[in-house]
């Protein structure tokens, strides 16, 4: 079966680098499902998880926000931040939640509420990831 080179890499570095067989994803305009041969385009992507099929498995990679890049061989994902399920510390995770959770209940003046639900879903996000809810 054919593959795709595919390249997730954040300000710290890169986080995955492998050949897969279809890329999964949310962008901002919807959700997008890539395979080799795919016409080139560019999309800003949503907080959510990067479904990766590779040999009758699917790996996921934590994502938020970013770029995805794709030609008809690779694609490339630049994301604020990114984390493959086993890298994630559910713990902090569960911690982060509770602590935007709480920010957005208290609603406060000086509480941005827009930062606490983003934190919040990146909180989900790595939580769902970790847990494989996808």
């Amino acid at each position: 079966m054919k593959t795709l080179k595919v390249n997730i890499v954040t300000p710290d570095g890169p986080v995955y680098d492998s050949e897969v067989e279809m890329v999964s994803t949310k962008a901002q305009s919807g959700e997008l499902g890539i395979l080799p041969g795919h016409i080139p385009m560019v999309a800003p992507l949503q907080i959510g998880a990067v479904r990766l099929k590779k040999g009758g498995n699917t790996e996921l990679v934590a994502v938020s926000g970013g770029f995805l890049e794709v030609r008809p061989e690779q694609v490339t994902i630049l994301a604020q931040s990114a984390e493959t399920a086993e890298a994630i510390d559910v713990q902090r995770a569960k911690e982060a939640k509770g602590r935007a959770e709480d920010r957005m209940q208290a609603q406060q003046d000086d509480v941005d509420f827009r930062r606490a639900e983003l934190a919040l879903k990146r909180a989900m996000n790595r939580i769902n990831v970790s847990e494989r809810n996808f």
